[in-house]
């Protein structure tokens, strides 16, 4: 309770947000990347508290949202063939691809099965040596680590009926990918905690020196997110751009180079597929050849057929901050929770789920 009360203290928050307030000047529309903080930012009520020269900006961080059509289509033709059992995290199963969802298939047969880990999935393999186990690698830097460890396990016993099918994406590419764009006008960019716990502060050096454009690291507690406002606002208002770490008890500079060694020892960069931002040069991660055998999408491959995407569904836009909920034909009438056209409307981190459970105040 102490650990949280600190970061939740409401008297800070207030002293924050006065100077926030009595700083800013000139309008700033600064993109939170994490879905995490999208989240964070409705239910704690931070767009309403911000002075209006503060505008928010949810961005592509949610790795469920940003897994394309065509690779989920891929994922669902690979479970449909016999003997094979696909493991992924619980929000992937509901996500709509072209034709159908994980969901629809595991009802019409197919076995698909929801894991809290990869090494979930190692020991089904384990247990099942009759049958394929392959892991659906979606997320971003935070949690392509276990699945590279899962990998050398596998590897290490022996193991050869365990697969990964990598939709692993690296975020500052996306980030590069918004502003290369210039569909928004970003005055900073609020980066990952947990993602740059990983990769270290220092990745975002890019947007400052290339960009111009500051960025600062956040945690995931109120006064993280307004301490990162704060110094986002106190550089626009000098006209400065650097990196403020402002989540400095979990994120150094250099990351954290034990996980990343292990990454690049199993992961190779290449290009991937993003919902709304189309073929990302350098954001994917594929196995490396040396452990090309438990690549899924080599050892099983299928035709998923022609990839579609759903009429009015407005993902891809918010995905890269041109839009919001709201401006979605389909929010809150035809998309829901309960029956989502998009992937925004499934996932924990997605911004339609963030706006239909919390942004009724803004709409």
């Amino acid at each position: 309770m102490k650990y949280i009360d600190e970061f939740r203290d409401p008297k800070l928050a207030r002293n924050l947000l006065a100077s926030i307030e009595a700083r800013s000047t000139r309008s700033v529309q600064f993109m939170e990347f994490c879905g995490g903080h999208t989240h964070a930012i409705f239910r704690h009520g931070l767009r309403q508290m911000l002075p209006p020269t503060v505008k928010l900006r949810s961005g592509p961080g949610c790795p469920v949202c940003v897994t394309a059509n065509a690779d989920l289509d891929r994922a669902i033709a690979l479970v449909m063939l016999p003997d094979v059992i696909l493991t992924t995290f619980g929000d992937m199963l509901r996500v709509p691809g072209s034709h159908s969802s994980l969901q629809t298939a595991k009802a019409e047969g197919a076995d698909v099965r929801v894991v809290y880990s990869t090494l979930d999935a190692l020991q089904m393999a384990r247990e099942q040596p009759d049958r394929a186990v392959i892991f659906l690698g979606i997320g971003f830097e935070t949690t392509v680590p276990t699945v590279a460890a899962a990998v050398l396990q596998a590897d290490a016993e022996g193991l050869d009926n365990f697969y990964v099918l990598s939709l692993h994406k690296l975020t500052p590419p996306a980030t590069r990918a918004i502003l290369d764009a210039g569909e928004v006008n970003l005055a900073g960019i609020i980066g990952p905690g947990h993602v740059t716990t990983i990769t270290g502060s220092e990745a975002w050096e890019f947007l400052p020196r290339e960009y111009g454009v500051p960025c600062a690291v956040a945690g995931f507690e109120p006064l993280d997110i307004l301490r990162a406002v704060a110094a986002l606002v106190e550089m626009a208002e000098h006209g400065q751009a650097a990196v403020a770490n402002t989540y400095s008890r979990c994120v150094r500079p250099e990351g954290n180079q034990r996980a990343l060694d292990i990454v690049y020892r199993i992961f190779e960069v290449s290009e991937a597929d993003w919902r709304g931002l189309g073929r990302v040069p350098a954001s994917g991660l594929a196995l490396r050849p040396e452990y090309a055998r438990f690549n899924a999408a080599l050892a099983f491959p299928v035709d998923p057929g022609p990839t579609r995407e759903h009429k009015g569904c407005r993902c891809g836009d918010l995905l890269r901050g041109v839009a919001e909920p709201p401006d979605c034909p389909l929010f809150r009438g035809v998309c829901t929770p309960a029956h989502p056209i998009g992937p925004c409307m499934v996932s924990a981190e997605g911004a339609c789920a963030a706006w239909f459970r919390y942004g009724r105040a803004l709409t």
